[in-house]
């Protein structure tokens, strides 16, 4: 393990815990402040609602399967660049030929080479089962859009259609949340290749993942215009049974 360096080893548990410090911060942050996730969240309970008011549902049908088709392009491309990586894992000592032409690139042991395509090879496994995940839930709430009542059944209670607005909501915002998590995977994975530079430059481009997407999720300024759409921003902190009236 002294081969791998004690540096290396600190830089990797930093990022480590930056990923899992900002989930499970950004779970939280969103309970008791709006986030794209929560407003998004109340977008789809309408969304669902409105779609109990239409008799045909080919335009929801076709959302979904776009929605679908985007997690497919990332989960698609999760086994490319693990192939990728797999190669470059069998041919490590070209990987160390390649860096050490590099003049600002810090030239490590082949074992330490090993330990970070490694990790950016857990990284996108875990960012296929993440998407591959997503696509299933999304192929669930395609069969809720053809399950879901039609205006004029009188045979589904008024109860029961808001307990299908808000729980197929629900469904989609676990795809979703499913997919942001596979996202993330690519954001982290970016600071990953900074570590074949110099772990220092990790330990910050780490950190400044972890800026990105809370400046994204929490202060974008398309949180904000999504938050003024019907005055969602206000509705955001009304449980699952207020929120099935608006």
């Amino acid at each position: 393990m002294s081969e791998i360096g004690l540096i290396n080893w600190l830089s990797l548990a930093w990022f480590i815990g930056c990923w899992v410090a900002y989930t499970q911060f950004a779970k939280y942050k969103a309970k008791t402040s709006a986030s794209l996730s929560s407003v998004l969240h109340v977008h789809r309970i309408n969304w669902m609602r409105r779609l109990l008011q239409r008799e045909v549902r080919v335009g929801d049908a076709a959302l979904l399967a776009n929605l679908e088709r985007n997690v497919n392009f990332f989960a698609s491309s999760c086994v490319l660049i693990l192939a990728g990586l797999l190669t470059a894992l069998t041919a490590v000592d070209k990987v160390e030929g390649m860096l050490s032409g590099v003049s600002f690139a810090v030239v490590d042991t082949l074992l330490a080479l090993e330990l970070k395509i490694l990790t950016l090879i857990g990284v996108f496994i875990y960012a296929f089962f993440t998407f591959t995940w997503s696509m299933r839930q999304f192929g669930f709430a395609s069969v809720l859009v053809g399950a879901a009542p039609l205006p004029g059944d009188d045979s589904v209670t008024a109860a029961e259609r808001r307990s299908f607005a808000i729980y197929g909501a629900k469904i989609i915002d676990q795809a979703s949340r499913s997919y942001n998590y596979g996202l993330r995977s690519f954001y982290f994975s970016l600071a990953i290749l900074t570590w074949f530079i110099h772990p220092w430059a990790f330990v910050a481009a780490a950190a400044l993942v972890v800026v990105v997407l809370y400046e994204r999720e929490f202060l974008s300024n398309s949180l904000e215009a999504l938050k003024k759409v019907e005055n969602v921003g206000d509705k955001v902190f009304k449980d699952d049974k207020e929120l099935s009236r608006y």
